[in-house]
């Protein structure tokens, strides 16, 4: 699918010494990992390993117990704004206002991170272009199918030109075309820009196709992280799939309902209710 570019030696993610307790249950225990510059990385973890928890600690939705996070060179925990302002998010379920045009959902997401109309305008068509949507920019998005929508959602989570892209169970729901669609216009993306893409899957075919790098974290715990072809040839099994059965003794099928359940409240994270 053409990810090519190379991440680069410096870390724009940094995890260090993570937790987070609920009560005396440790849901994240001592995570530490990193994320480089420019990089493709795919987070894994069977259902209640403690990816989700870990992804809105990340995205400032959850205050850590314990540890340090750095986006950007930013502390998560004490520049929350200039974290918010490095990434951008695109969720499972759909988080567009069916109401609203593209055009007006573009433009509502650009006055919320303070662009000027001209430059959100100008950054809009760039990106509706790219994602076949520019052409569809005056239609209500309640007429978007849903792999329509979630071009949008990624076409708005890139307006304001973010450092990380975050996407969690992006493709879960949509036809294997659409998903093909929707990883090459972030190859684009992460080729032309640098952008880094952090992505969480339960389609481990896509995760070893498209990640540089992978990180499975069960019960808590990093067990492993690596590229895909390392994992297998640790596991001695010819697909991630199986070597993440080695590695964890689960599946991640499961996964499909779930993983983003708790991270709706974003949408409502800043003041007055943004999305």
């Amino acid at each position: 699918m053409g990810m090519a570019r190379m991440a680069s030696d410096s870390n724009i993610i940094q995890v260090t010494g993570l937790v987070k307790r609920f009560g005396d249950f440790a849901a994240v225990d001592d995570v530490t990992f990193s994320v480089r510059t420019g990089e493709i990385f795919a987070f894994l973890g069977p259902n209640g390993a403690g990816k989700t928890t870990t992804i809105k600690m990340l995205t400032t939705l959850l205050e850590p117990t314990k540890g340090r996070i750095l986006i950007d060179g930013k502390d998560a925990q004490r520049d929350r704004n200039g974290v918010r302002e490095s990434f951008g998010i695109v969720f499972q379920d759909p988080s567009t206002d069916d109401e609203l045009t593209a055009l007006e959902n573009m433009d509502l997401h650009g006055a919320l991170y303070g662009m000027s109309r001209a430059e959100s305008r100008d950054r809009t068509k760039e990106l509706l272009e790219m994602v076949e949507l520019w052409d569809r920019k005056s239609s209500l998005a309640k007429t978007f199918s849903g792999g329509m929508k979630r071009r949008l959602e990624i076409a708005r989570g890139l307006l304001h030109r973010p450092k990380v892209l975050f996407l969690d169970e992006p493709t879960a729901g949509l036809d294997p075309q659409t998903r093909n669609r929707m990883w090459d216009y972030l190859a684009k993306l992460n080729a032309k820009e640098g952008i880094t893409i952090f992505f969480t899957t339960h389609y481990m075919e896509e995760a070893e196709k498209i990640a540089q790098k992978v990180a499975i974290i069960d019960h808590g715990k990093i067990i492993v992280q690596d590229t895909p072809a390392k994992l297998k040839a640790k596991t001695k099994t010819k697909s991630l799939e199986e070597a993440f059965l080695s590695l964890t003794g689960k599946t991640i099928r499961d996964e499909e309902a779930g993983a983003v359940d708790a991270l709706r409240m974003h949408r409502r994270m800043w003041s007055g209710g943004r999305k």
